[in-house]
């Protein structure tokens, strides 16, 4: 019977930084533990410090150093500036790619050391690899945690490229400070050394994957083009948020739901169920985190377009944990950065059945516009989906269109892009009494009259 290896188990670390104060450290330290757990790593312990910045060599004060150390079976200095030798933790990850690394079913498990340091801010490629010759563990940071956890979870292949550019960008510079410089290679390239080569094979696996890139967001562009006179929402939001469960409660859809996070990368484009006419789109949109890498917010900025071309957007957000107002925060400013900070928006307080009476109440005092539900209250659904068509409605004109007898071949353009009121006939075609935006009907009235 095959042995399943051990869980990897990491220790937290974080730097309470002035302006910080103790809840949202706590927060901060919390959410990158479900990060951690996301990867299938275990969370065994944490170190944390109070410190006017994080610029130090090893991220800690000596006293801190030396207490992670301890727990990772590491000595605690960093002996020499010259590249040490590579932990078996690091072997175990380069060999992987990054994956769980492999442990022999035989060490002793209560007694294993932690194979991970996980920081929880950027750090630097020198401050990474004094913490690992300190502890004897693999360090990664909050960035490269997340980067991994969009690799894992990237299924199309526009996500797929999105997140390979945003990991070679990540990887490019550590490749510079952790080389030992090499020799001279022989043949193409000669006089180049293996640090220059490996800088130059990225630059054109970086090209590459742009120009694949570009080709399929070109195609994604012209579907987005087709949907313009379109009614459409977005789902935007923290991650973990409820969005891909309020995605499926909307649109009947067998979206993925996951608790965990950044579970949905890829954008998915529904119709609201019961549908209505005209149609009502709704997008599912990547969800967002504090300190998201700006590479990854940049890698995805065609997904968000989705956001920035919708006519509605629905921030959601998990009412029941106490710092959800921050995490809102985040959100608009991601868009803001995109642009989308001037779409209509409403705000749903998701979770809500979670929520006690009293904090209820505060919540609606403090926000009377907000929409309190929970996605899986059929009534809450149900209600939040005559908001949506009450949205769109107040915009829509009535007006009439004739389709001529010989262009009969587009009444399905008119349902789809306008409700039908009435229907007369007369010697030169279909009058027809239509309800919609108005520019939907003035496209409709440009292709019946062309």
């Amino acid at each position: 019977m095959e042995t399943k290896p051990p869980v990897p188990r990491a220790i937290l670390v974080g730097v309470q930084l002035p302006g910080v104060d103790d809840v949202m450290h706590a927060a901060s330290l919390g959410e990158l533990g479900r990060l951690v757990k996301t990867l299938g790593y275990e969370v065994v312990g944490t170190v944390s410090q109070k410190r006017d910045d994080i610029g130090g060599g090893t991220v800690l004060g000596k006293g801190r150093l030396e207490e992670l150390a301890a727990m990772t079976g590491g000595t605690g200095v960093v002996e020499s500036m010259a590249p040490a030798r590579k932990s078996k933790a690091r072997e175990r990850f380069d060999d992987t790619g990054g994956r769980k690394p492999a442990i022999t079913p035989d060490e002793p498990d209560p007694q294993r050391k932690p194979e991970f340091v996980i920081v929880d801010h950027e750090i630097s490629p020198s401050q990474a690899r004094n913490l690992e010759r300190a502890t004897g563990a693999q360090v990664l940071d909050r960035t490269g945690v997340i980067v991994e956890i969009f690799h894992r979870h990237a299924h199309s292949r526009e996500a797929k490229l999105q997140v390979e550019i945003a990991r070679l960008k990540y990887v490019s510079p550590r490749l510079r400070e952790s080389s030992g410089g090499g020799g001279r290679q022989q043949g193409p390239g000669a006089g180049e050394s293996d640090l220059e080569v490996d800088r130059r094979k990225v630059r054109d696996r970086l090209a590459e994957l742009k120009e694949q890139l570009e080709s399929i967001q070109r195609d994604s562009d012209e579907r987005r083009s087709a949907r313009r006179d379109q009614l459409r929402v977005a789902l935007v939001g923290y991650t973990n948020a409820g969005k891909s469960s309020l995605m499926r409660t909307l649109t009947g859809s067998e979206v993925l739901v996951e608790d965990k996070l950044f579970a949905t990368l890829d954008t998915t484009v529904r119709a609201l169920q019961p549908e209505n006419r005209p149609r009502v789109l709704i997008s599912d949109t990547v969800g967002f985190i504090k300190k998201l890498p700006h590479d990854l917010v940049a890698s995805f900025r065609s997904t968000l377009a989705e956001a920035l071309e919708a006519s509605l957007l629905l921030f959601v957000v998990d009412a029941s944990d106490p710092t959800w107002e921050s995490q809102l925060e985040v959100s608009r400013n991601v868009l803001k950065e995109i642009g989308a900070d001037t779409v209509p928006s409403r705000l749903l307080l998701n979770k809500i059945d979670r929520v006690n009476e009293e904090d209820r109440a505060a919540l609606r005092e403090k926000h009377p516009d907000a929409i309190l539900l929970s996605a899986s209250s059929a009534a809450d659904v149900a209600a939040l989906r005559e908001t949506i068509i009450a949205f769109f409605e107040a915009s829509m004109v009535e007006d009439e269109l004739m389709l001529p007898y010989a262009k009969q071949g587009l009444l399905s353009d008119v349902y789809e892009n306008a409700r039908v009121l009435s229907e007369d006939y007369d010697a030169t075609g279909r009058v027809m009494k239509v309800r919609g935006l108005p520019a939907a009907i003035a496209r409709l009235r440009r292709t019946l009259a062309g």
